[in-house]
């Protein structure tokens, strides 16, 4: 989960399992840095995160990385990787990097890498909406629950498009706002509530795929019941 109060990163290269950085396909930092957003609580709840995930995002996650048929060597970046409870929903043929704003998260990725004696997987910091990586350095771009957290999801959806080689997926899992209008003001109702606690409710998903080089593949919810939505996307040449 991506926490911007965290200083943006403009580090090259990637941090393996024992903590060494890396030469990667990492650029320096392009244009002035995005303020950081309202939230205030990821690095100090990082107990309840890791308690809540599984029951929360677990199964939606593997269940939608499953249905990719991810192949052997596939390049996939995940933004906004946490403490990495979703690495281990990636097949281990596959490369993976997990990048987060926020260091007291990462350190956390990177002891359950160590645990877990995970090679293919590798994490760095950086910011969500402004990546050190080159154009289309991946095959796969993931985000889960992060989009609505930082302080410009457009910025940071361009980012994920921009990363993702043409032809390649793109698969975004969150609360997006509803188009049930009842629906919709029920939760917008909560909204000064959620703003202060650092993401928002109303994220209107058919403004965030506006313009953006992508065909839109299936973007509904993970269940009928559900808030959240599953995007997946294919970036265009």
């Amino acid at each position: 989960m991506q926490n911007d109060n965290e200083p943006a990163s403009s580090r090259e290269g990637v941090r393996d399992r024992n903590g060494k950085m890396s030469g990667g396909t990492a650029k320096k930092s392009r244009g002035a840095k995005p303020k950081p957003h309202e939230s205030k609580l990821y690095d100090n709840l990082v107990p309840a995160y890791q308690a809540l995930w599984p029951a929360v995002a677990r199964r939606r996650i593997q269940h939608n990385l499953n249905s990719l048929n991810i192949a052997a060597g596939t390049k996939v970046l995940e933004v906004g990787v946490g403490t990495g409870l979703s690495l281990d929903a990636y097949p281990e043929h596959a490369n993976v990097t997990g990048v987060d704003l926020s260091e007291s998260m990462l350190a956390e990725a990177e002891e359950l890498i160590e645990q877990r004696g995970w090679n293919h997987v590798s994490v760095q910091p950086m910011n969500a909406e402004e990546l050190t990586f080159e154009d289309a350095s991946f095959d796969l771009v993931t985000s889960f629950h992060t989009i609505s957290v930082v302080s410009h999801p457009d910025r940071m959806m361009r980012e994920l498009v921009r990363v993702c080689r043409p032809g390649g997926k793109i698969l975004v899992i969150n609360h997006f706002r509803s188009p049930n209008p009842l629906i919709a003001r029920v939760v917008d109702s909560a909204g000064s509530l959620t703003r202060h606690l650092g993401w928002r409710t109303d994220l209107n998903v058919d403004e965030l795929l506006n313009e953006l080089p992508i065909q839109v593949i299936r973007c509904q919810k993970s269940n009928p019941l559900s808030l959240f939505r599953v995007l997946i996307a294919e970036r265009k040449a």
